[in-house]
């Protein structure tokens, strides 16, 4: 098949025929790298992709949204004399791939050296390809995406009297197919599908409404929760929110639900990655080696885990990923490299060209309801707002909401308040984690216990 005949391929040919596909990526990636050469380019990279999207929308019984998208794209990078040029198109037709790579061979010309560019050292690519389990494909057209929209909104909407009203229901899917290349002779392929469904209501009382949602996404569609588990989801968590309020400004411990933990732990990554620390924008600048956390605790990065969130047997620059701990019993190992930011730094890559990949939290082993009496009277947050987080200084400060501990036990939803602390101090003085591991995400945590925060509520 020719690249005008892929460019006219159906979507059975991404779903039903996935090594197909695939091959006709790498024809193309072959292509690229090859007149890259041709053009005068000393090394070249490209990555092609085909994907088919589809969502479809719900609100109050009635679709809002139906959208299906097929794109196919390409992106090649050349360096010539350590100086790097980068084009892209969608357009699949020999004419547009041939003046894409003319253009990004022209960028090259006119610009500065970078002695940090280049690829990643041949010895270091991706040579074994484990069977990771992303592929699960389903052709589920438009409208059985929207019945099973309604279905969830439905659900949440009789779950409870309360439930005033909806933002709606959805539910989408994608596939993917991708093929990464380089002129050190390297081809990667990967593919992978996504299902996600979600649900936002509105709840009323004499008090006034309140607004939550629930959701789930999952690799396969037979493991995707039920719509009704969704819908009642949503349904429960924004009942549980009416008569919310503030309280008094003072210093607490606080407990941050999974789906708000993973963010300190992302907080952690973003700190230790190499465009942070070669540009001296960290708080954690030289800190390998150092305790960051307590000593319970060990960040375990997982790249091939089956189903896993961003399983890959390469990174972004075809070099093999492999288990690795990023923290060892409180300790920071290693820092978070791509093969250009490892050179920046006079270091070597950590195969994390396009971030971490599924990285774990070790150490939780207590329920939420053995936290809650642990804490005794504090703060539970499960909503995070604003982004008052700086890396530089480490300064945390954001609005919340959540609800108010006391006596080891649940009080009351609040609202309109500021948690504020310093990452350091709030990483390294976790009190204990939580058993509830949120699997649906690259960061996978369970809540997390803080000793102390600055809470700012109501004055008095």
């Amino acid at each position: 098949m020719t690249i005008t005949e892929l460019k006219n391929s159906g979507i059975d040919a991404l779903l039903h025929d996935p090594d197909r596909e695939a091959d006709l990526l790498v024809d193309i990636a072959t292509r690229v790298i090859d007149q890259a050469r041709a053009g005068g380019a000393d090394e070249a990279e490209v990555t092609v992709t085909s994907s088919l999207a589809r969502e479809a929308g719900v609100r109050l019984g009635e679709i809002e949204t139906l959208e299906e998208a097929r794109d196919r794209g390409v992106r090649v990078t050349v360096y010539c004399k350590q100086c790097v040029g980068s084009a892209s198109t969608g357009d699949l037709r020999a004419d547009a791939i041939d003046e894409t790579v003319e253009r990004a061979l022209a960028i090259a010309r006119h610009t500065q050296p970078d002695r940090a560019a280049g690829l990643a050292e041949a010895a270091l690519m991706a040579r074994h390809f484990p069977e990771l389990d992303l592929w699960h494909p389903v052709n589920l057209p438009l409208d059985q995406l929207a019945e099973r929209a309604r279905e969830i909104e439905q659900a949440g909407r009789s779950a409870d009297e309360r439930i005033a009203n909806s933002e709606g229901a959805s539910v989408s899917t994608e596939a993917g197919v991708s093929v990464y290349a380089n002129s050190h002779g390297f081809v990667g392929t990967g593919r992978g599908t996504r299902y996600s469904q979600s649900c936002v209501l509105i709840a009323r009382d004499e008090a006034g409404m309140q607004r939550d949602y629930d959701y789930d996404t999952a690799r396969s569609f037979e493991v995707l929760a039920a719509p009704e588990t969704t819908g009642r989801g949503a349904a429960g968590r924004t009942v549980r929110r009416l008569g919310a309020r503030r309280i008094p400004t003072g210093k607490v411990p606080v407990l941050f639900a999974p789906e708000v933990a993973r963010g300190l732990i992302g907080h952690l990554v973003g700190a230790v990655s190499g465009g942070n620390l070669y540009r001296r924008s960290s708080f954690l600048l030289d800190a390998v080696g150092e305790t960051v956390m307590p000593a319970w605790a060990t960040l375990i990065e997982r790249p091939h885990l089956p189903r896993g969130a961003k399983s890959s047997a390469f990174d972004g620059d075809g070099v093999a990923t492999r288990e690795s701990a990023l923290v060892s019993g409180g300790v920071l190992d290693r820092y978070v490299l791509s093969s250009y930011s490892a050179r920046r730094l006079g270091l070597d890559t950590t195969a994390n060209a396009g971030g971490v990949r599924n990285l774990e939290l070790i150490g939780g082993d207590r329920s939420v309801d053995e936290l809650i009496k642990e804490m005794g009277t504090g703060l539970m947050v499960n909503e995070l707002m604003g982004q008052g987080v700086n890396l530089v200084t480490g300064d945390y400060s954001r609005g919340a909401a959540g609800f108010w501990i006391e006596n080891g036990e649940i009080a009351w939803p609040v609202e309109e308040i500021t948690i504020a602390g310093h990452l350091r101090d709030m990483l390294g003085k976790l009190r204990a984690a939580g058993s509830d591991v949120d699997t649906r995400h690259n960061i996978r945590t369970g809540s997390l216990l803080v000793d102390e925060m600055t809470v700012a509520g109501a004055e008095g």
